[in-house]
């Protein structure tokens, strides 16, 4: 079934599979085809339910909980709920009856005063906790440290419209709130935030403030950090109360110290947006490119320009022969266009005259930048398919292959060098085990400076698919950090990107970090091991 973002429905992602487990996806002879030229024969063992460790939280520490008005659960079924997020190596471990990670207690607060005053029992009783709300993390952000009990603060239940400025066009949502919802309730009142990620159906909207998340439509409205004017962020110190003004010359944004923090220096209970009117129009396209380098430099052209598309996003040569841009096709052959190249999707949202506008221009651009046009049809399967892609997931682990993702971003100067060097690292470490594998890569967000690249990684798992994924994902880590490019563009640190994000940083800004967590966190209570070791 593939849907629009306007009628998506929200999903309670469970551990080990992604999404919703009433719509499965289901590989394609062409996928499968592709995966037995990788030596990709059989079926991975069956999945073992995880066995989780005792609890470490004694009946006393659950009343002391309770007693904050949050709801309190120790029994193995919620903290298996909880168990971890989404990157591969989540999921094999799960898979593999790996329950080690899981928190020794759920805690769900109903107001932002219980945060505050689970916060002061996890002080009191040495506790700690770590922020759930989605649970979408694909970088380890679930699995925080265990030296002492943890507490997932599950605040999935903070949830709703909290105020609405229709004048300043901006929308205060509690942080658990879920995106379908968000857009549903402020599409009540003829607004759209806008911001719709892979995760779409799962996201809240804290999570995105905290990863600092980026939409499909980031050309268009922004990343979802641009989005945010304000934050209510409890501390163990007290609660932070930021943005007054939608731009300010007093001191530092502090905003910027809370987005994408992950958790780590505070517990975001409400996020204040901007949102823009419903688009009255929609108009998604797709248009062929002979190669990459032909795309991506059309791509340049278009984010240095004056005017711009909604949404725009290129995929290689290797991702658009397996049709993977259509992700509702589940690697489908393509019904239309030219055989080879790069399909780029280009779509506009706006008013018709504003849309019209804008059309005009940038599609008589790109024609002029080598693109031939493929009308409506590959734009419009992608823009319905979207969500769908991660769902491709499971079904390849299932079938016996190792499939994970990552990201990252660079200027433009420096996009064919990155590209060519992370591919290398991924390849030839997989080929030295053994393994061949197929690297596909699509640009997805761009900015005058320079543009995102995602990467997606097939190859045959091998029998200790964790330490398999873990050479390639050590040996790109290595190659970004070389490259001079940013470990994440959108998935957060975590614990995986940790250590080369320690290095990016450098060591002035890492004794800046640990001054802020020491002055906000002194006892280490929230997400310990998460952004700081």
């Amino acid at each position: 079934m593939t849907r629009s973002e306007i009628d998506v429905d929200v999903v309670d992602f469970q551990p080990g599979r992604w999404g919703n487990p009433a719509e499965p996806m289901h590989l394609s002879e062409s996928v499968l085809g592709a995966l037995t030229m990788l030596g990709i024969s059989e079926s991975a063992p069956a999945a073992v339910e995880p066995v989780l460790p005792a609890t470490r939280i004694d009946d006393d520490t659950v009343a002391a909980l309770t007693a904050t008005g949050a709801v309190v659960a120790t029994d193995d079924a919620d903290r298996r709920a909880r168990l971890r997020g989404f990157s591969t190596p989540d999921l094999l471990k799960f898979r593999e009856g790996d329950g080690s990670d899981a928190p020794d207690a759920v805690v769900a607060p109903t107001t932002a005063d219980q945060v505050t005053a689970v916060l002061a029992v996890c002080a009191d009783r040495g506790l700690t906790l770590n922020p759930f709300a989605g649970g979408t993390s694909v970088t380890g952000g679930m699995a925080p440290g265990r030296g002492k009990p943890v507490i997932s603060l599950d605040l999935r239940e903070l949830t709703g419209l909290l105020d609405f400025d229709e004048v300043s066009q901006i929308a205060t949502f509690a942080a658990g709130t879920r995106l379908p919802d968000a857009e549903r309730l402020v599409g009540e009142r003829g607004f759209e935030i806008g911001h719709f990620p892979q995760s779409y159906e799962g996201a809240t909207v804290g999570g995105c403030a905290v990863t600092r998340s980026a939409g499909q439509s980031s050309i268009g409205y922004g990343r979802f950090d641009e989005m945010v004017v304000g934050l209510t962020v409890a501390t163990p110190i007290g609660t932070a109360e930021i943005g007054t003004a939608p731009k300010s010359a007093a001191g530092p944004d502090l905003r910027q110290l809370f987005l994408g923090s992950e958790g780590a220096l505070g517990v975001v209970t409400a996020v204040r947006v901007r949102v823009h009117p419903v688009p009255a129009v929609r108009r998604f396209y797709g248009w062929h490119f002979p190669d990459f380098a032909a795309g991506a430099a059309a791509m340049r052209a278009i984010a240095q320009g004056n005017v711009r598309p909604t949404v725009l996003r290129l995929s290689d040569e290797a991702e658009t022969g397996l049709n993977l841009a259509n992700p509702s096709g589940a690697g489908s052959a393509s019904s239309s266009g030219p055989v080879g190249g790069c399909l780029m999707v280009v779509g506009f949202e706006g008013d018709e005259a504003d849309v019209d506008c804008r059309d005009t221009y940038v599609s008589a651009r790109i024609a002029d930048l080598g693109g031939t046009a493929l009308g409506t049809e590959p734009g419009e399967h992608w823009r319905l398919g979207r969500f769908r892609g991660p769902y491709l997931r499971d079904p390849l682990l299932d079938a016996g292959a190792l499939v994970e993702t990552l990201e990252t971003v660079t200027f433009w100067s420096n996009i064919d060098r990155l590209k060519a060097d992370v591919t290398a690292s991924i390849t030839e470490t997989l080929g030295a085990a053994g393994t061949p594998a197929v690297v596909m890569c699509h640009i997805s967000h761009v900015y005058p400076t320079g543009a995102s690249l995602y990467f997606t990684v097939i190859a045959k798992a091998l029998e200790d698919p964790l330490a398999q994924w873990g050479a390639a994902k050590r040996a790109a880590n290595a190659a970004i950090r070389a490259a001079g490019a940013s470990i994440t563009h959108h998935h957060a640190i975590g614990t995986d990107h940790r250590e080369t994000y320690l290095q990016e940083i450098g060591e002035v800004q890492v004794a800046a970090l640990r001054a802020v967590k020491n002055a906000i966190d002194p006892d280490g209570l929230l997400s310990p091991g998460i952004l700081l070791p």
